[in-house]
């Protein structure tokens, strides 16, 4: 299946937003890349009680007045409390029915790396039902590895699969620094692909230029991403190398 939509706009990191009016991967966010063109990237994360949340961080600190990890909540707990933009925290559902097929949407679904599937299983249910340009991805080959085998039975098989990847996943700061060795290897290496055999890669602007993404891009011929670009110094580089790019803090062109 072809999924030219995937590099046809630029992708709005966690949507249009701004820090302050428009909260990342809020509704607004995803209205104002809407009218402005832009295709749009969101992160989901697992409630307690198993539904698909829009929200990027585990836990609710940074971006709302409570406090706690995310999936230490119920659903119903977390739609009714306010981000610091005066909205209320997003499902998935609710994502896909503003969009409904205007603009392209890219879904990052969040992983521990701990071999938990119910998130997946989750978002795989929502998007059975989107007829919309629809891409799913992740950090963690064994999420998008279970989609892939699974996709006719999930019915999903009109939905872009890929996977979020970087060169080195040892740096302090990194979310995977936590992971043995070995694991770090493994995903640095790509060594995963024959069985998440992805439609597309997203890699990190930080690790430009670089062998797996010119390989990946020049001789298997499939589209690639980069993150996070931030300006447009940032996008002319990104291009230099990349089908297309995800951005925030700035408007390239559409």
């Amino acid at each position: 299946m072809s999924f030219g939509w995937l590099t046809a706009h630029p992708i709005a990191h966690r949507g249009l937003h701004d820090g302050a009016a428009r909260i990342e991967n809020s509704l607004g966010a995803a209205r104002a890349a809407i009218e402005a063109g832009y295709a749009i990237e969101c992160d989901v994360q697992l409630s307690r009680d198993g539904q698909a949340i829009v929200f990027h961080d585990a836990t609710l600190e940074r971006l709302t007045s409570h406090h706690g990890r995310l999936a230490d909540y119920d659903a119903a707990q977390l739609t009714q409390i306010l981000l610091k933009s005066g909205e209320t925290i997003p499902t998935i559902q609710q994502l896909l029915s503003l969009i409904d097929g205007r603009v392209p949407l890219v879904c990052e679904i969040k992983s521990a790396f701990d071999g938990d599937l119910r998130l997946a299983r989750r978002v795989a249910q929502a998007a059975a039902l989107y007829q919309g340009p629809l891409a799913l991805e992740s950090f963690d080959p064994a999420v998008m590895a279970f989609l892939r085998a699974k996709q006719s039975a999930l019915r999903i098989n009109h939905v872009a699969l890929g996977i979020v990847a970087q060169a080195h996943y040892d740096r302090p700061e990194d979310e995977w620094a936590h992971l043995p060795l070995q694991e770090r290897q493994h995903l640095a290496e790509l060594s995963h692909l024959n069985e998440t055999n992805p439609d597309f890669l997203s890699w990190n602007l930080r690790d430009l230029p670089h062998s797996t993404p010119h390989l990946w891009r020049n001789g298997l011929r499939r589209p690639l991403t980069i993150w996070t670009v931030r300006s447009p110094q940032d996008q002319a580089k990104a291009l230099t190398f990349a089908d297309q790019i995800v951005f925030e803090g700035f408007r390239p062109q559409a």
